[in-house]
């Protein structure tokens, strides 16, 4: 990489009009396809890009992630490398197998600060030890409104106090490991009924609700030392009625930076998601959202090619020209990039020592390469069940029936869920099939024949076929064992009835244990 050199003007922020371009695409977080970097990403790179965002496409192994975060620091070596890495139901790293680790509900179903602490180091140290030094976690969401079609299990519940202090725990955790935590979504998408990603939710609650609730862990957050915040595309008129949050001054810098005296980066969700990309564009947008406080555009998840780049960097040159966008707000934003990725160069030194051994907030734990299974752990601890009789574990094959919603797209259908794998493991010769509509229950009993039902559901009481299934499965075959993996609101029934909080793969081994008596 050829050194790059800086004229007067703001320290540490190159001026005049290549300076401009500079940062304009210093505050951009695009994304890409394939396992190795294209050369136009790396070009932007020596131009002056200064984060890249990973997503499961992007990722095979390890070691194939190791080498491209390589790759993209030989051509900058103050990136940003980003991913969306939940842990639970929204994992990149394990986007084909299912997570290691349970997600945020089953986190906050057991309530244990520390093991939320541990789970976030683990996580983080995995990220940190395959180059990726930026998160988009944790989710610090309260999940007031049940029915939310795309928080739910990333939420660790509905109770804002719980919500903080485990948001605070991940935060702590994330960062002892030397990945910078973006927590989100600002100033709080749990009650929601409308996925951001295909409209534009609006909370219609008072000033004083959102302070309590949708605020406590945001105010954790900040509190715990949060590098980065992500706002979310939501209408909160209580805050701001006109516009959404990502594209509010009144929210992003009166309310975020002014009132609860935030300054870290503040960070974009997608611009591509409809809440935003279907109402004012993602050029507009995009301005419009640096010129409200934010630092950062993420862009990538849909859009991911270099006509995107070009377009939001042409953009907010454009806009910087015409007076619409101040050259000092974008100057401060590109700065506040910058800043944090030194803190996350200096952060990774001291997490990973030259011998392997981790240090930080949460003390000597061990060589970085040794997880302890801190995932599975907590994810049996999660586990809650429900008998109507004395179980009997089956001693022969199951059919595992598993009544499948449309998922969200935070989630995607790539990643694998259930418990049909895990079980097959346990009792080899376990069968499953997947389920869907008003017939599902009909189907079910009759792929399954004599064999013993084990009826896996996400959700159920967002989904009212699935209720009906169980209906016919419970009357018909009452011995049948059913698993919920989503927010367990529907009353548990069933000769045996488990609730995972969440449906990563540890959730589904640790359910695959009991039913199957081998825990």
């Amino acid at each position: 990489m050829s050194p790059t050199t800086f004229a007067t003007g703001t320290p540490g922020s190159p001026s005049g009009q290549d300076g401009l371009a500079r940062d304009a695409l210093t505050v951009l977080q695009p994304g890409f396809t394939g396992t190795t970097a294209p050369d136009w990403l790396l070009r932007r790179l020596g131009e002056g890009l200064a984060s890249v965002g990973l997503f499961g496409r992007n990722i095979a192994s390890p070691d194939q992630l190791a080498a491209l975060t390589a790759q993209l620091r030989a051509e900058h070596e103050d990136v940003l490398v980003a991913i969306d890495e939940e842990g639970g139901d929204v994992t990149r790293l394990e986007v084909r197998t299912g997570s290691s680790f349970p997600g945020n509900h089953a986190l906050g179903a057991v309530d244990d600060v520390d093991l939320t602490r541990q789970v976030a180091f683990a996580l983080g140290r995995r990220l940190a030890e395959c180059g990726v030094n930026f998160n988009w976690a944790p989710s610090a969401d309260v999940n007031a409104n049940p029915s939310n079609p795309v928080i739910g299990v990333r939420s660790f519940g509905a109770d804002p106090e719980l919500v903080a202090r485990h948001t605070a725990a991940y935060v702590t955790g994330l960062q002892a490991a030397g990945v910078a935590a973006c927590t989100k979504h600002f100033p709080g998408h749990g009650d929601t009924a409308v996925d951001s990603h295909l409209s534009l939710p609006r909370i219609d609650a008072d000033r004083s609700l959102v302070d309590t609730r949708d605020l406590t862990p945001f105010r954790a957050a900040i509190a715990a030392g949060s590098r980065a915040m992500m706002s979310a595309h939501i209408l909160v008129p209580a805050l701001d009625p006109d516009l959404p949050a990502t594209l509010s001054r009144g929210i992003l810098t009166g309310l975020l930076r002014d009132e609860l005296g935030y300054d870290g980066l503040i960070v974009t969700d997608g611009m591509e998601m409809q809440a935003i990309a279907g109402t004012y564009g993602i050029e507009h947008g995009s301005v419009l959202a640096l010129a409200a406080g934010a630092d950062a555009i993420c862009v990538g998840g849909g859009l991911a090619d270099d006509d995107t780049v070009r377009r939001l960097r042409d953009a907010l040159v454009t806009a910087v020209r015409t007076g619409e966008l101040p050259e000092e707000r974008l100057a401060d934003a590109a700065n506040r990039v910058r800043a944090l990725a030194r803190w996350t160069r200096s952060a990774a030194g001291g997490a990973v020592g030259a011998d392997g051994t981790t240090h930080g907030p949460l003390g000597e734990t061990g060589r970085a390469h040794d997880s302890g299974g801190i995932g599975l752990v907590a994810a049996r601890r999660a586990v809650t069940t429900t008998f109507t009789e004395p179980y009997e574990p089956p001693t022969q094959p199951v059919y595992v029936a598993a009544f499948t919603p449309v998922a969200n797209i935070a989630v995607g259908d790539e990643t694998p869920w259930g418990v049909g794998a895990e079980l097959a493991r346990l009792l080899p010769g376990t069968e499953t099939g997947t389920f869907a509509g008003d017939s599902a229950g009909a189907s079910a009993l009759a792929v399954a024949g004599t064999r013993r039902i084990v009826a896996v559901v996400r959700d159920e009481h967002r989904h009212p076929w699935m209720t009906a299934a169980l209906d016919v499965l419970l009357s018909t075959r009452p011995d049948t064992v059913v698993v919920e993996m989503g927010v367990p609101q529907s009353p548990p029934r069933a000769a045996l009835h488990i609730a995972t909080h969440g449906a990563a793969r540890v959730c589904g081994r640790a359910a695959a244990e009991i039913i199957a008596g081998a825990r």
